[in-house]
């Protein structure tokens, strides 16, 4: 797959770092990043770009990390509670404590290279405790509000070939606060946080999901839409009318031939996914491709061998990993709120015609299941990440005859673990079920559909009424949990602000910094597996299927 450049990391921690252990879990889910984890400071420090590292107590180990940076290396310092003084080469010192209360961080300058798609400001829990510098030469990067006063907390400064940097900002398992202790960690081993502009290319358009890709890659910094290349000459007016400054083509090769497209969106029907991606990492593409990754497990073994062999990355367009319900869900279930999760449903339908168009089609959409089932398996594999070791598939064709998919079709999945999960996509359910339905050991949490409709006003037909599709609507989330009385206790789930473009800024992340992919390849491939498993189950009646992972 893509090579990073390799990073080099030793952290210096007593207790195999058990205060940093959020930060190490996060920097050893990257590939590129060697680390190594030491109680005490060894002699030779050469095999490391960066070390992290308390400020050392005895005058020789300070003197020794102090000669790695001189010549070229990097210290990043977390000053902790038992720390009261920092050496001077670090150019500032810390203040005494404040409260415990939840600090609102933000950039110094907002458009620090740091700080490229990172939300603004960053709110932490933590006891406030600022840095007052000691040196002119010292760059202020994160501060925080205390009392109506700009306090700093963490602060970098060049020392001869090297660099250093401290801060007081805690170590926590917020996704921000771990991506700018990594970017620090980076660019004190001298690699540059600025490449520029990654050009993006569109390898199918349609009025909606075309559209829709176009404006995320032009809504994220480090992403520019470049081309757009459609077989339909209306599409590609389309094209020029909204994205002006693409370019436009016909024809895949053309595509793949142009040097200023360096990412490309392959948004056609399932059944080319894996011809076009294939196509395109030959000629040095990235690739994303739209959901599902492929129709079979022959197609993404090829797809995954030219990725790896080409040094390129491949990912699927799993954008539903940003849904605020999915997103209050798991960290319900990682806080252990309903103990170990054994047991989910999910369900998605109604009771309306299917649309005329390929998704209806089962030769080129791959099935029902393979819709929305390739988002909704992809929620069950990131709850429930043991292998899967059998599946079973269930299909009905009772009322939309004029379509080659069927009405219905249900999929049940078995984990090494014994845990369980059902997808049913229905579209002959006159009554829908809950989106969400979870067990655990502890509790469980029920996801309702939310229908909304709104209103505005018409001075002819006195207003006009538009429905918002339920499936884009937040689902109405309660967990439930047995009190020691015997009574089950209820209570809403919140769920986060939504990130329209995460997906995006999560790619130009991996991309442009090395940062790990929140919907990992091997899953959106272990999805693909079981919707194949699923459609031979159901075409033999409902046979089980086992499978190997």
């Amino acid at each position: 797959m893509m090579v990073h450049p390799p990073l080099s990391i030793l952290c210096v921690a007593e207790d195999e770092g058990s205060a940093l252990q959020p930060l190490l879990v996060y920097l050893q889910s990257m590939v590129h990043i060697r680390l190594a984890i030491e109680s005490r400071l060894p002699e030779d420090l050469s095999p490391y770009d960066v070390v992290l590292a308390a400020p050392a107590n005895a005058p020789e180990e300070r003197r020794h990390l102090e000669r790695f940076v001189e010549a070229g290396g990097g210290w990043l310092a977390l000053v902790g509670p038992s720390v009261d003084h920092l050496p001077e080469i670090f150019g500032a010192q810390p203040g005494p404590f404040g409260p415990r209360t939840e600090l609102r961080i933000y950039f110094n300058c907002s458009d620090h290279p740091l700080a490229a798609r990172l939300p603004d400001p960053i709110y932490v829990g933590s006891s406030h405790r600022p840095l007052e510098t000691t040196a002119e030469d010292v760059e202020v990067v994160l501060c925080t509000d205390w009392r109506y006063q700009r306090s700093t907390v963490l602060v970098t400064r060049r020392v001869d070939k090297g660099q250093v940097a401290c801060t007081t900002l805690p170590v926590s398992d917020r996704r921000p606060v771990q991506q700018i202790l990594y970017r620090l960690l980076r660019w004190l081993a001298g690699h540059s946080h600025d490449k520029g502009t990654l050009g993006v290319g569109l390898l199918g358009y349609s009025r909606s999901i075309g559209q829709a890709h176009g404006l995320a890659v032009e809504a994220t910094p480090g992403l520019s839409l470049v081309a757009v290349c459609d077989l339909d000459r209306q599409r590609l007016d389309e094209v020029r009318r909204e994205f002006p400054q693409a370019k436009t083509c016909q024809s895949a090769s053309a595509l793949s031939g142009d040097p200023h497209v360096e990412v490309v969106v392959v948004a056609t029907p399932p059944n080319s996914h894996a011809d076009l991606a294939v196509q395109m990492m030959e000629a040095g593409k990235h690739v994303v491709c739209e959901k599902p990754l492929a129709l079979n497990t022959g197609q993404t073994t090829s797809m995954v061998e030219t990725a790896i062999r080409q040094k390129v990355h491949l990912g699927c367009y799993q954008n539903r990993r940003w849904d605020a319900d999915y997103l209050a869900i798991k960290q319900a279930v990682d806080e252990g709120l309903i103990g170990d999760l054994f047991y989910v449903e999910t369900f998605v339908g109604g009771f309306l015609h299917p649309c005329g168009l390929w998704h209806s089609h089962e030769a080129i959409s791959g099935g029902t299941a393979y819709d929305w089932g390739a988002h909704y398996l992809d929620w069950v594999v990131s709850l429930i990440p043991e292998p899967v070791v059998s599946v079973v598939g269930t299909r009905h064709k009772r009322v939309w005859h004029d379509t080659t998919n069927a009405d219905q079709e249900r999929i049940h999945v078995r984990f090494a673990g014994g845990q369980e999960a059902e997808f049913l996509h229905s579209d002959i359910a006159a009554a829908r079920k809950p989106k969400w339905y979870l067990l655990g050991t502890e509790g469980a949490i029920v996801g309702r559909w939310r229908d909304v409709t709104t209103y505005e006003i018409d001075p002819v037909h006195y207003f006009q009424e538009h429905e918002i599709p339920a499936t884009e609507m937040v689902s109405d989330l309660t967990l439930y949990s047995r009190h020691p009385s015997g009574q089950i206790l209820a209570q809403k789930l919140a769920p986060p602000e939504r990130q329209p473009y995460g997906f995006y800024y999560n790619l130009a992340d991996h991309l442009l910094t090395g940062e790990p992919i929140v919907a990992p390849l091997e899953q959106s491939v272990r999805v693909v597996a079981i919707l194949e498993a699923a459609a031979r189950s159901a075409a033999s009646g409902g046979t089980v299927e086992e499978l190997g992972g």
